[in-house]
């Protein structure tokens, strides 16, 4: 499992998810078929992370959304 940070190249918005199959989540939020991220696309792929399973995958989404996603990757500096 992956967790993964988006950022929109339209909007300057973050969304961060988790999925098993990375390339194909990308493809769909780039696509418009999810709306959530539909207003936003195109996306970049920002930051990722693997983690051994699912639920360890749901706990570090819940963390980096608790902390907010732009403090986060401040935190961590990983994106300015």
């Amino acid at each position: 499992m992956r967790v993964y940070i988006l950022k929109s190249t339209k909007t300057g918005l973050y969304y961060c998810g988790q999925t098993a199959d990375l390339q194909n989540r990308l493809h769909l939020h780039n696509s418009g078929r999810n709306k959530s991220t539909a207003n936003g696309a195109p996306w970049e792929l920002i930051w990722t992370s693997q983690t051994p399973n699912r639920s360890d995958s749901m706990k570090l989404e819940k963390q980096i959304k608790s902390r907010g996603i732009a403090r986060f990757l401040n935190d961590n500096k990983l994106e300015n």
